[in-house]
């Protein structure tokens, strides 16, 4: 029964007002799991997405266009073509209602509430590629290629690709100007606002966005963009003197000639003139322009190919720095996005160099517990902890008992050097940190095997000076004449003492 207008405009206001309620409900509950947390962080986005279309449709029928909202209130009040009869829209009304009801005898009344309710339990489908582990960091590997690949890039790592991707201001600018770098920005740029629209989907991008670009074009005007500074005239880094030499300088072919034949050849190319000759003939060529409108010099100094005389140089310009002016704009808005994303950056570091020093058996265990441990937070009650002492967590999730806690010491910190000085709060966790992956690493890169011999050993130099008692102890670093001491035969070959003495034996040698 929502064929009237003011029907539809009833049922729009209802709808909002229950998505209202179901993203403060949702909202109330605080998912167990990280995986959790960015189902709601949709569904909550969804509304919001729903609340919005429904209202700028609301805003349509509001702002009636096409009189159809006042001609049914209109028609609501009994006014007709003949005059006002308020009885006979009123029967009319009531007959429409009766021949529904007439028409669809089994129809009854559904509670929305029911739909929007399994809206709560909706799991949102969010792509995620294999490397971006459900949010957790970054997949460069395509723009890596691709910078790797490029004149501006350089043959590097991919984990000090994590540390350089986001410093842009690091390359010089000259190689800034190509297409190759402008897509190469642009494609960093759609894949940050990509995986933060599905990490973050909660967060205004288009409101940063503009703040950005207002805080941008006052720096840019000021000089100030990192990277792009204006460092006066005599700076060849300065994007308004890559193409243009003020001529006002310059009064004789010989004092223009000390600019120098690659500035005389982009200042040509940039006035469609020939680039050619000796730096004499360039600034013969370049001079002629100070006096002379291009449109009146002769066709002969043109290049050949080029769109024909221009009235001024002042054109080509603009356009360069309008060029390199919307690609330092991509610049700033994908540093933003960085530091927006910086947590997860340092987590693709961590997680790359940690990769780097895995076996494939390792990796592949590793992503089992992680999985599996998953599934044990999803397990977990939703039930808020009571933890007044600031107990440590047990096994369980829930806070150790006091006396335990007193016992024991688990409050107390332990420092690891081996492990580059990271703290285990606890007893239990300082020792089964000896079995974990961080303290193996750490023994492996002193070249020292990682054996029950140096549980509760966490300095270096201990644990150096333990490993060459072992060594010691175990003969390794002993004299052994028999296996040691050479000798030499007749025909110069080299063989140690057992050997020499069981081959002379035998009357071999």
């Amino acid at each position: 029964m929502s064929s009237t207008l003011l029907e539809v405009t009833r049922a729009a206001h209802e709808d909002v007002e229950r998505l209202e309620r179901l993203i403060v409900k949702d909202l109330q509950n605080d998912p167990p799991t990280t995986k959790d947390g960015l189902y709601q962080s949709h569904r909550v986005r969804n509304n919001i997405d729903t609340i919005i279309s429904t209202a700028e449709k609301l805003v349509e029928i509001y702002e009636d266009k096409d009189n159809a909202r006042k001609d049914e209130i209109a028609a609501l009040g009994g006014q007709t073509a003949t005059g006002v009869n308020v009885f006979s829209a009123f029967y009319d009304r009531l007959k429409e209602i009766r021949e529904y009801h007439r028409k669809h005898p089994a129809a009854r009344v559904v509670d929305a509430n029911e739909e929007y309710e399994d809206l709560l339990k909706e799991e949102p489908v969010i792509e995620f590629s294999g490397e971006e582990a459900f949010g957790r960091y970054l997949d460069l590997h395509e723009l890596f290629n691709q910078y790797i690949n490029s004149k501006f890039g350089a043959k590097i790592e991919y984990s000090a690709y994590l540390d350089f991707f986001s410093q842009p201001h690091n390359i010089p600018w000259k190689l800034k100007s190509t297409r190759q770098y402008r897509e190469y920005m642009e494609n960093l740029l759609e894949y940050l606002i990509y995986f933060f629209q599905r990490t973050e989907p909660l967060q205004d991008l288009d409101r940063i966005f503009s703040k950005l670009e207002a805080e941008f074009e006052e720096q840019w005007a000021n000089g100030q963009v990192q990277g792009w500074e204006k460092q006066g005239q005599e700076n060849e880094d300065d994007p308004a003197q890559l193409t243009m030499i003020d001529l006002d300088y310059y009064s004789t072919v010989e004092e223009l000639m000390e600019v120098g034949p690659e500035k005389l050849k982009e200042a040509l190319a940039a006035l469609g003139l020939k680039t050619g000759g000796t730096v004499q003939q360039r600034a013969e060529r370049l001079l002629l322009t100070k006096h002379t409108p291009l449109e009146k010099l002769d066709k002969k100094h043109f290049a050949k190919g080029s769109h024909g005389p221009r009235q001024n140089g002042s054109t080509a310009v603009s356009q360069d720095i309008n060029s390199l002016k919307q690609i330092a704009l991509v610049e700033a808005k994908m540093k933003k996005l960085c530091d927006l994303l910086s947590k997860t950056i340092e987590q693709t570091k961590e997680n790359v160099v940690k990769k780097q020093a895995l076996t494939y058996e390792e990796m592949e265990q590793e992503r089992e517990e992680e999985e599996t441990q998953v599934d044990t937070e999803s397990d977990d009650e939703d039930q808020q902890i009571y933890n007044p002492l600031k107990l440590p967590m047990g096994w369980d999730g829930k806070p150790i008992p006091y006396w335990l806690y007193k016992l024991h010491g688990l409050g107390q910190e332990f420092k690891c050097e081996i492990c580059g000085n990271y703290s285990y709060w606890g007893r239990r966790a300082f020792e089964r940190h000896f079995k974990e992956w961080r303290h193996q690493h750490g023994m492996r890169c002193l070249g020292i095997p990682n054996t029950k011999n140096f549980n509760e050993i966490t300095n270096i130099q201990e644990a150096q000076e333990l490993w060459e008692k072992i060594r010691e102890r175990q003969g390794v670093n002993k004299w052994r004449p028999d296996l040691e001491e050479e000798y030499e035969d007749k025909e110069g070959n080299i063989y140690n003492k057992k050997t020499y003495t069981d081959l002379q034996r035998q009357g071999l040698i």
